[in-house]
């Protein structure tokens, strides 16, 4: 049996077209992604990562973020809404255990449609320039608030049988400048980076999946974490995660060059799986053949990833609301 292809792709709209069940048939992707244009209803959604599944013939894993706040792709009225990471790291009177709350409710709504694996949590540590697109969206101002409600998030998204996905390594928090649209530089000494930006994925390097960011750290390197050999080896060798790692999305405008030559650079500098979210046919197939098959090292780690995904462990959704709720006291709702 041929290893899957090393990509994880969107698609276009609520349903597969025949056209993108196709290219997903031949091209196999290891997962997928959703995003809001494929969110309608509960209903719509199952069906939609039936659909994908089907077209791969396998029991491929479906990925979303669902952070909550501002980065939440399930909303009102047929989902919670969740307040802003950072708000309720700060509202919460036991963060970790509001973490683990949160995360294992959320995990109930994912398992619920056919979502088995959420980019979160964000390990990145929310400074005064953090740029807004990511700030609010840390877990903490310092790593060992970041460590602990992290870990409580993963745990949390692990007993409901979700997989967690760590982000963004090795550190997106000193960031002054949004991914999206430019490539961030941050400057910061290595010593500096290693005792507080990178702390937190090295408590966390035992999760199943990481997830790499677009940023030029200049002390290491002149190309962006996720194309550097140099960074691609810090995060395996110094962090020492030794799971499964994507980047993040290779449409983000952090990264420079053809929607292929991007996700090529990204496998050569020891990427496992390419990111491409957008659901555009022509960028998929460039996507598709550039970045390959998963190596036999990257399928061993894609392998083990999934070993970790498990029906979700029993237990008292209204319960488990009831002492949210208690913990954010007047500070905000669920």
């Amino acid at each position: 049996m041929m290893p899957a292809g090393a990509t994880i792709f969107g698609c276009a709209g609520l349903a597969l077209s025949p056209s993108e069940a196709s290219f997903f048939r031949a091209s196999d992707p290891w997962g997928f992604i959703l995003f809001s244009r494929n969110i309608e209803t509960p209903e719509q959604v199952a069906r939609l990562c039936s659909s994908m599944r089907e077209a791969v013939d396998r029991d491929a894993p479906i990925l979303i973020d669902q952070e909550g706040g501002r980065v939440q792709r399930l909303r009102a009225p047929h989902w919670r809404e969740w307040l802003p990471p950072l708000d309720q790291a700060r509202a919460a009177s036991d963060a970790p255990r509001s973490f683990w709350l949160r995360a294992r409710i959320q995990a109930d709504e994912l398992r619920a449609i056919g979502i088995d694996a959420n980019c979160a949590p964000t390990c990145d540590i929310a400074g005064p320039r953090t740029h807004p697109f990511l700030q609010n969206r840390c877990l903490g101002t310092d790593a060992a608030t970041v460590i602990a409600n992290a870990r409580a998030t993963a745990e949390g998204f692990l007993a409901g049988g979700v997989l967690p996905i760590l982000k963004h390594m090795p550190g997106h928090g000193r960031a002054e400048a949004d991914s999206h649209l430019d490539l961030p530089v941050v400057g910061a000494d290595p010593a500096d980076l290693a005792q507080a930006d990178f702390a937190p994925f090295l408590a966390l390097r035992d999760l199943p999946l990481g997830m790499t960011a677009h940023i030029r750290f200049t002390a290491f390197d002149q190309v962006p974490a996720t194309q550097s050999r140099k960074m691609i080896a810090l995060i395996r060798e110094q962090i020492g995660f030794d799971g499964l790692l994507m980047t993040d999305d290779i449409g983000m405008e952090a990264l420079s060059g053809s929607k292929g030559a991007r996700a090529a650079a990204s496998i050569a500098a020891g990427c496992d799986v390419v990111l491409y979210c957008k659901g555009d046919m022509g960028p998929m197939e460039e996507v598709a053949e550039a970045a390959g098959q998963l190596t036999p090292e990257a399928a061993g780690r894609a392998d083990a990833a999934l070993a970790r995904r498990h029906a979700p462990d029993p237990v008292d959704i209204a319960a488990l609301e009831a002492e949210l709720v208690a913990l954010l006291g007047d500070g905000a709702d669920v």
